[in-house]
């Protein structure tokens, strides 16, 4: 079993590399569900939805989220009653969360939860969030706190983060199934996810750093920034606003002492000695995720390097 911990576009775009290059059924996704709030008394679960509709070949390629050709006549209709407008929730996007809050209100655990909705849109990965527990990442910026979508999506990561939490971790349990598909991993990869916000997040439910710290799998972890540059998100911003060096070697040092091996793109070929002075691995390839089969052929290469190791 290959174990992936992901959250949002980079990481969804990884994992259909993965499912080209593996099947499915040999595939365990924990999710970030840091992401997830509440829009118009629907729960909504962003990270989640990403990777389903990503490997369901139903995501929006334009955007890299919600669903192609889904239209928005509901959030049109809500703002007549005061709703705001700047969370775009696609119709039958909405349908997802609809159903996602029924199961809630009749008392499912959101294990279960997820796992029936990947079902539905005929998925065989075994898909888990990290925790059945609410947990919420809140930024910390100049004029004080702001839930993560609000950061994300209404201001546009214009604002300057201090910091960050993970409101509620502190209590939150891994959800059943969690830590076995770490510890019984023939690899476990860390995705090209913002490392603060959507890897942060799942390493803070206590036991999962611990048992990713502890497994006897091969662990990768693919770097997010190229020459200096995210491809999508606020990582390289949050890194300069928090004093790291923007760029791939700068990921690779917050996952010292978790990961063997750390990919890195040809443009940053440089970075491969100082890289492996950390302690790990480097992987030298092309990381730029624009077609199918360059998903496929990174997903395969990072396969092949953990193989390959003693």
């Amino acid at each position: 079993m290959y174990t992936v911990l992901a959250g949002g576009v980079g990481a969804s775009r990884f994992l259909q590399g993965l499912a080209a290059a593996v099947p499915q059924r040999e595939i365990a996704v924990i999710s970030n569900t840091g992401d997830d709030l509440e829009f118009a008394g629907l729960h909504v679960s962003p990270d989640t939805d990403i990777v389903i509709y990503a490997l369901a070949g139903a995501v929006n390629p334009e955007t890299g989220w919600g669903l192609a050709g889904d239209t928005f006549a509901v959030v049109e209709a809500l703002e007549r009653f005061g709703y705001p407008r700047w969370f775009n929730l696609g119709d039958r996007d909405l349908a997802m969360s609809l159903h996602r809050t029924r199961l809630l209100r009749e008392g499912w655990p959101m294990h279960r939860i997820t796992a029936d909705l990947a079902r539905a849109w005929g998925l065989e990965i075994r898909l888990l969030p990290m925790s059945d527990d609410p947990v919420r990442t809140v930024i910390e910026g100049p004029e004080g706190e702001l839930p993560f979508q609000e950061y994300m999506v209404r201001l546009r990561t214009d604002v300057e983060v201090r910091g960050f939490r993970f409101a509620g971790a502190e209590a939150a349990r891994p959800a059943p199934g969690v830590l076995e598909a770490i510890r019984e991993a023939r690899a476990v990869i860390l995705a090209p996810s913002n490392p603060f916000v959507s890897i942060g997040p799942i390493l803070a439910v206590p036991g999962i750093r611990e048992a990713l710290a502890a497994t006897r799998a091969r662990r990768a972890a693919i770097s997010p920034i190229i020459a200096g540059q995210v491809v999508k998100g606020p990582a390289a911003k949050m890194l300069a606003s928090l004093g790291h060096e923007v760029s791939a070697l700068g990921v690779a040092r917050l996952y010292r002492g978790l990961i063997d091996l750390f990919v890195l793109d040809t443009a940053d070929a440089a970075l491969a000695t100082e890289v492996e002075a950390l302690g790990m691995r480097a992987l030298v390839t092309e990381t730029l995720m624009t077609t199918a089969e360059r998903k496929r052929a990174l997903a395969a290469a990072v396969l092949a390097a953990l193989e390959a190791a003693p």
